[in-house]
């Protein structure tokens, strides 16, 4: 029996999930889980990659502890956020995608190659954190100057762990920088631009094995954790999905990129799939709720949260989509400056938070069937956000759709099936 690693990081926590077929079907265990979040540094919001490297290499050793012999590893991150490397060492700090430090920039670089050409070349969704900017930034504080390339942050944990780099092409496309014809990075922009051609190399695939660590294969899976929780879902048929975390990533799986003017003004997105396109939209999500507990009430647990939000009779709502929810000081009193009528207690923000947020999948896909030409019947959600039954509710009521709420760790499952799909079982690589 064949065991595989995947190493899911998120942006609240991380987890090593240890998994194997068996009867046809398959196993997982979790074998570590360990914490993650941005730490402000100079005013800037950053990651700690020390201590990410750390807690991968410690759940290594956790899951050879229980399962001896591992025939391969992958790791799935977030997208956009990156490590600039000066040879073997990292170029400190690393900044993270809710850091404001692109806002400055966005305007320079639309007067240098305008966001209709942009998204016509790629495909992709505007968002402020999106790695154009943030190398655009880096730029003008000259922090290029002494970089000979970038990493991923998947890939650079993988580079950590076994001495080879690479670039993997799912993650790659959330940059906004990568070609939606040809699937590399686009010279047009990178020119436009003047960032230094010698940071950007080829494109690798998911299922390309780069290196050994500890004899044990590690390989690409689709790096950025959409793509992997894509690849985990059971779908029956393909069917509009909800990666439902700190984000809510809404899309339907195309054959290829999509990206008429409908798209863009819609500000959908055309990110890397295995061997398919990802027609995606990115949603607050679960961050929402997430703060306004911290702030609010966080001793209380989210049974009672919701219990509250259920019983509450409030009807105010918000853009979920605000760019004042990306990251404020006070989540409540962002919700306060988009409100006519201020909640009067917690349970209320929760259920303007929770109706606000299906009230915009239901824009979100009423948008995609308009751009796809396609309706569809179900819509299935997948990971943490799965898990809660009264937005469950809200969203079905909302879209009209059958929800099939799976809470289950997609995201590592979809890291797992590429490793088995890739890795023989005698632990040779299949391509």
């Amino acid at each position: 029996m064949q065991y595989r690693l995947a190493i899911d990081i998120g942006a609240s926590s991380g987890r090593h999930i240890v998994g194997w077929m068996e009867d046809g079907e398959l196993r997982t265990r979790e074998v570590f889980r360990f914490p993650n979040g941005v730490k402000e540094a100079d005013g800037h919001l950053t990651w700690d990659i020390a201590a990410l490297e750390r807690y991968v290499k410690e759940g290594v050793d956790e899951a050879l502890k229980l399962f001896p012999e591992i025939a391969s590893l992958s790791i799935d991150t977030w997208g956009v956020d990156y490590v600039l490397m000066d040879g073997d060492k990292p170029i400190l700090p690393c900044y993270a995608y809710r850091d404001s430090r692109t806002e400055a920039v966005i305007g320079e670089v639309h007067a240098r190659m305008p966001f209709a050409e942009l998204y016509r070349r790629t495909g992709i969704q505007f968002q402020p954190f999106n790695t154009i900017y943030q190398l655009y930034a880096d730029k003008l504080a000259g922090r290029l100057e002494r970089a000979d390339r970038f990493l991923m942050m998947p890939e650079y944990l993988m580079y950590r762990l076994c001495g080879a780099e690479a670039h993997e092409y799912t993650n790659a496309t959330t940059g906004g920088m990568v070609s939606a014809e040809t699937g590399t990075f686009d010279p047009a922009i990178i020119d436009a631009l003047g960032l230094p051609r010698r940071l950007f190399r080829p494109l690798q695939q998911p299922g390309t094995v780069i290196g050994t660590c500890r004899g044990i294969q590690v390989m690409l899976c689709a790096t950025h954790d959409t793509g992997s929780a894509v690849e985990g879902i059971p779908m029956t048929q393909d069917a509009p999905y909800i990666s439902s975390g700190t984000w809510s990533l809404l899309g339907v799986k195309t054959p290829k990129p999509i990206t008429g003017e409908a798209c863009a003004r819609a500000n959908w997105s055309n990110e890397g799939g295995v061997g398919y396109n990802r027609f995606q939209k990115n949603i607050m999500g679960m961050w929402l709720a997430n703060r306004l507990r911290g702030e609010l009430c966080p001793d209380a647990s989210w049974d009672e949260i919701l219990a509250g939000a259920q019983a509450s009779a409030y009807d105010g709502l918000v853009d979920a989509n605000d760019a004042a929810f990306l990251a404020p000081e006070s989540m409540r009193a962002a919700f306060d400056s988009k409100l006519t009528q201020k909640p009067a207690a917690a349970a209320d923000y929760f259920r303007c938070a929770y109706r606000s947020l299906a009230r915009s999948y239901r824009q979100a896909i009423d948008e995609m069937e308009g751009i796809t030409g396609q309706t569809y019947d179900k819509l299935y959600i997948v990971g943490g956000g799965a898990k809660n039954q009264y937005l469950n509710r809200l969203t079905e009521e909302a879209t009209g759709k059958q929800v099939i709420a799976l809470p289950i760790e997609a995201t590592a499952l979809g890291n797992l099936k590429i490793q088995i799909n890739t890795v023989k079982e005698d632990g040779t690589h299949a391509g």
